[in-house]
């Protein structure tokens, strides 16, 4: 049912799976993983002001670390095994095919603005560490702790629970009872692993993907995230890399994942979306391949990618029973739509 509103916000909750939601709007087009309204809102607002796709996707996803979306996307959140809080962010300029990004950025609050000025001030395309909070620091941002009061209560009630769970195989002691140091099981001892795909936690990979697609056809994408609870220091997943975390390109269009990363990055999922939508599929054939594809090796896998093309057709696949996702479009709307599984 159709209501007035300020904003063209459409709020859109899906059942499905293996995987695929379809619809068309006119252009200028807001398209953001996962029920992160107000983000959804901030880009929109910024296109509605006059901003480029590229600012309204930074003007998004910053809104998104400022409120710490879910817990998983800027500071406060998925501690590692030291306790600390890392940030890993994307922005990408589907008209020059310019990105920057950060991964495993430390003490610096704003990851999508530091990813931006890789983009704007480096030849580069993604920094990591410690040496992008230096580069952060000379591009004025501030340092500052990413913890917080419930990100150490998180990190304490792990390691009372013998650090489970965690992301170790074949160490000792044995990852599944007991906390490190861990050290290499000597081959003689070594079992054959079962090869099933075992997620540990459906609930942390909430990475916000953003694709916005301007009335001109011009497109940008990108995405934020504070990764997974208790990682291995170091980690990256896939949300800084381009092609995995998002993808966009002015003669086709544009996409984002979310999920486990470590799977995605394997698959270069938004890149293959957008290559699909370039070969002429439409975005729900799109999505739907790619998930399918990422599932004939990982039966199990937790993740799910939002496509859209240039004529503003957009499309969401997934491997799990539901996703709640923003739209915003030129006119607004309001839909709820369920399916059930293998329903088109």
């Amino acid at each position: 049912m159709a209501r007035k509103s300020n904003l063209p916000l459409l709020l859109v909750s899906y059942l499905l799976g293996p995987a695929l939601v379809r619809s068309c709007s006119p252009l200028p087009l807001v398209i953001n993983t996962w029920p992160f309204k107000n983000a959804t809102e901030a880009a929109w607002r910024t296109l509605a002001s006059g901003g480029s796709p590229l600012d309204a996707v930074e003007s998004g996803c910053a809104l998104c670390e400022k409120e710490q979306c879910d817990g998983t996307v800027g500071f406060g959140g998925s501690p590692d095994e030291f306790g600390e809080t890392t940030l890993d962010a994307m922005i990408m300029d589907g008209t020059t095919m310019d990105v920057g990004a950060v991964g495993a950025l430390r003490r610096i609050k704003s990851a999508i603005g530091v990813a931006r000025k890789v983009l704007e001030y480096t030849t580069h395309t993604l920094l990591v560490g410690e040496s992008a909070t230096k580069f952060a620091e000379s591009m004025g941002f501030i340092t500052e702790d990413l913890s917080t009061d419930a990100s150490r209560a998180l990190h304490s009630d792990w390691l009372a629970r013998n650090c489970q769970p965690n992301y170790w195989r074949d160490v000792i002691p044995d990852a599944s009872k007991y906390c490190g140091p861990y050290k290499p099981k000597p081959h003689s001892i070594l079992k054959q692993e079962d090869p099933t795909y075992k997620e540990k936690d459906h609930c942390g990979h909430d990475t916000i993907g953003m694709v916005v697609i301007h009335k001109t056809g011009h497109t940008a994408a990108g995405t934020s995230t504070n990764g997974i609870k208790f990682k291995i220091p170091g980690r990256v997943g896939d949300s800084p890399l381009p092609g995995s975390g998002a993808y966009a390109d002015d003669t086709a269009g544009a996409a984002a994942a979310t999920g486990d990363g470590d799977v995605l990055m394997r698959f270069l999922p938004s890149y293959q979306a957008v290559e699909y939508m370039r070969q002429g599929e439409d975005p729900t054939i799109a999505c739907r391949k790619v998930i399918l594809r990422i599932q004939k090796y990982f039966p199990n896998f937790f993740g799910a990618v939002i496509c859209a093309n240039v004529t503003g057709n957009y499309a969401l696949g997934l491997s799990f029973p539901s996703l709640t996702f923003c739209v915003t479009i030129s006119a607004f709307q309001s839909i709820s739509r369920s399916t059930t599984a293998g329903s088109h």
